[in-house]
């Protein structure tokens, strides 16, 4: 990814090209919920396909790069679980110690176990995301370690290629991109993108931008920040985003929205992803999704439109959310009719 755009990146003759082989993530057509919104075409953003499981590994090869170039030997993060998955396995490729600080109880096992198994050195922090984030940001600024989260402007500079690529496998930007809203760096660094690509060229449009946050952590959509955010989303459970002011700009001047979907509207899209599409993601992943379905419900007109669904993160990031499906499995002894009974078969 680095090397592929690097005309297009803050990168210099001293970055580290280190990659674990971030980006390229497919286009995926859909198979069914296309037809549903009379799409002319949805297309799903594999992100989750990325190395570490998720789409902050765009930015975390460069932020981590960057340090490194700077000199640093160690990064700090605070993180719902994705970030933390990133910064510690890109520390481990560059030999730099990671520091992690998670809101205690509010992390799906799954990401945590990523961090451990790559070595960093965790704190469960009580409180929320965004207390972790004022702590991780005021330790930086007093100790010799480098801030990769998405105030870190590497961060966004990479995660922008996600939008570069979508044009370069379509040919042009899609009318519609639609992506779960948290912390808010990702709508930012995908407009940028699209931005970019417009000036120079490479697009004849630019997409409107739909971001879709949570209902129990939907501070942009209510205009003032959420003291206590509840979501089984835990990727978007953030009551102040960092890059709120960008990702208004973002909709503002993409003509786009930012709207709220609710849990049951997530967990919705969640199973149908996986039934119907065969993608398995987080529950933070299908808010995308599930606001597209919202926004037809509710009257949007999407014929004749292209619209791609940003999935964020790994299903096997949240095993509790996907453990709790019921599953359609039934015993039968070790002989060929019992499993032919088992199977409705005779």
């Amino acid at each position: 990814m680095l090397e592929r755009y690097r005309d297009l990146l803050p990168v210099t003759d001293r970055t580290p090209m280190v990659s674990m082989g971030e980006g390229g993530t497919p286009l995926l057509r859909s198979r069914s919920i296309e037809k549903d919104l009379g799409l002319k075409a949805l297309y799903f953003k594999l992100e989750s396909l990325n190395p570490t499981g998720s789409f902050k590994d765009r930015g975390m090869v460069l932020a981590i790069a960057k340090a490194v170039e700077d000199g640093a030997q160690a990064v700090i993060c605070a993180s719902t679980g994705n970030t933390s998955a990133s910064a510690a396995a890109y520390a481990v490729r560059h030999g730099l110690k990671a520091y992690v600080i998670v809101p205690d109880g509010h992390i799906a096992m799954g990401k945590l176990a990523q961090a451990a198994v790559h070595g960093a050195d965790i704190v469960q922090m009580a409180g929320s995301f965004d207390d972790a984030l004022t702590v991780v940001r005021d330790l930086a600024t007093r100790h010799p370690v480098a801030l990769v989260n998405s105030v870190n402007p590497y961060r966004i500079e990479g995660q922008k290629t996600g939008a570069f690529e979508i044009v370069d496998e379509l040919g042009d930007a899609p009318e519609l991109l639609c992506i779960p809203v948290g912390n808010a760096g990702n709508i930012t660094a995908y407009w940028r993108g699209f931005e970019e690509y417009f000036r120079l060229e490479r697009a004849s449009q630019r997409p409107q931008m739909w971001g879709f946050q949570a209902a129990g952590a939907a501070p942009i959509v209510l205009g003032h920040p959420v003291a206590n955010p509840e979501t089984i989303a835990t990727a978007i459970r953030i009551g102040n985003p960092a890059s709120w002011t960008q990702a208004i700009d973002a909709r503002d001047r993409s003509g786009g929205r930012i709207c709220a979907v609710t849990d049951e509207e997530i967990l919705d899209a969640y199973h149908r992803l996986a039934s119907e599409e065969a993608v398995f993601c987080e529950p933070g992943s299908a808010a995308s999704v599930a606001g597209l379905i919202r926004q037809h419900r509710e009257g949007a007109d999407l014929s004749g439109k292209t619209a791609v669904c940003i999935i964020t993160g790994n299903g096997l990031k949240d095993p509790d959310t996907a453990l709790g499906v019921q599953a359609n499995i039934r015993r039968s002894e070790a002989d060929i009719a019992s499993v032919e009974r088992a199977l409705g078969w005779s």
